[in-house]
């Protein structure tokens, strides 16, 4: 890429406001966290990550979610709820009866709380996301994907969970 790296991600949202952060990383060529970094939308916070446990044991205070797990040739969606939390082996574990998720915790270097648009309608979306130390997306966790804006009560509880991990606080 010859451009500078935020200058690209920017000129890439201001002609696709509603696009995927992860299909601008793979067009742009840069790691999806720095996608984050640098979106020209005032709706990306970068939470500090230094107890990813506790933040994703926080996480089952939003009830149901949408979870979404992508590598480079597969992505997976699946709906349920964060908890029944226990370690193993370096790994943190979700394990309810919706959600079996076994996370490489201390790889986790970046968390981000982002707000924009749905890809597929524009509607406001409020999620967590987590991100390994080379910037690929371990798991994003969406509150609200879609179809209805966030109510007051569910954007009330991500605003607290925000400052509550916020970068510096």
């Amino acid at each position: 890429m010859s451009q500078d790296p935020a200058q690209a991600v920017q000129a890439y949202f201001t002609e696709h406001p509603r696009g995927m952060t992860l299909v601008a990383a793979r067009e742009l060529g840069v790691p999806e966290a720095d996608v984050l970094r640098h979106m020209p939308i005032g709706g990306v916070r970068e939470l500090d990550c230094a107890n990813v446990s506790a933040m994703i044991e926080r996480l089952a205070e939003f009830g149901r979610v949408h979870v979404i797990v992508s590598n480079g040739s597969t992505t997976i969606e699946s709906h349920g709820e964060f908890g029944n939390f226990s370690t193993w082996g370096g790994f943190f574990n979700v394990q309810t009866k919706s959600l079996d998720m076994h996370i490489k915790h201390e790889q986790i270097t970046a968390v981000f709380a982002v707000e924009k648009p749905g890809h597929l309608d524009g509607v406001s979306t409020l999620s967590v996301q987590f991100y390994d130390d080379r910037g690929g997306s371990s798991f994003k966790v969406f509150l609200t994907f879609g179809n209805k804006a966030p109510s007051d009560e569910l954007r009330g509880k991500w605003e607290a969970y925000c400052e509550e991990f916020a970068a510096g606080g």
